[in-house]
């Protein structure tokens, strides 16, 4: 099972903040974290975390979530954002949409239907040429499975070996051996471990500065894990 998703939720209501966060919560698929204003987002966006996904307030105490937005993407953030707003009106919609969301809902929402909708744009995002992953000194980009490099060299990947960064980037932690042949080749049994260390291997003589001493793609826990 990959590891749970990060999305932070940026919304001066508490009692819907809150109601969010816990339906994020339900059977570990995400780990929401929480902003009561724009600075506050800020701050959790530029400390280092990851997230996957952006839920976010249009309207602010400290300002519009429709120019924040912008100046997301004009920084050049694309994760999944879904705007949140007490106004349907046509203008507001477009005024989101153009402000680069990739979604718009009016409150009040079912929430059910918001999970379905962050989950769709989360499946698209991670299959489009603008999902990238920042992996040591590397950009990995899984669809068009290719690593740069600092300089803007690329390294080609076959798709076992960007299948192997992408699933141990979800998961967050180490994963058995076993998992990871299952999940990237499937229930075969003509497949053994044998052939997944060898693609670790090859994978290793790519990405790392020395194989022999990985850094990225260590061992751990009877598995592998990756050290981003």
């Amino acid at each position: 099972m990959a590891g749970s998703r990060p999305v932070l939720v940026v919304d001066d209501d508490e009692a819907l903040r809150g109601a969010l966060v816990e339906q994020l919560q339900v059977n570990g698929e995400f780990v929401p974290h929480e902003a009561a204003s724009l600075a506050d987002a800020e701050i959790k966006l530029s400390n280092g975390v990851r997230y996957d996904a952006l839920l976010l307030d249009v309207g602010l105490p400290d300002g519009d979530g429709r120019d924040f937005c912008r100046k997301l993407r004009e920084r050049g953030i694309k994760m999944p954002i879904i705007m949140l707003t007490g106004s349907n009106e046509e203008e507001d919609v477009v005024r989101g949409l153009d402000s680069g969301a990739n979604d718009y809902l009016a409150k009040p929402f079912r929430l059910n239907e918001l999970l379905a909708r962050l989950r769709a744009h989360l499946r698209s995002f991670e299959n489009s040429e603008d999902a990238e992953i920042k992996l040591g000194p590397y950009r990995f980009r899984p669809a068009a499975r290719q690593l740069l490099d600092e300089q803007g060299g690329k390294i080609r990947l076959t798709d076992k070996e960007a299948s192997i960064l992408k699933y141990l980037y979800r998961a967050g932690q180490a994963v058995p051996r076993q998992t990871l042949l299952e999940v990237v080749w499937g229930y075969n049994q003509g497949v053994s471990t044998h052939t997944l260390e060898t693609h670790v291997y090859r994978l290793r003589q790519k990405i790392e500065h020395d194989p022999q001493n990985a850094r990225i793609l260590v061992t751990d826990a009877g598995g592998y894990r990756l050290n981003p």
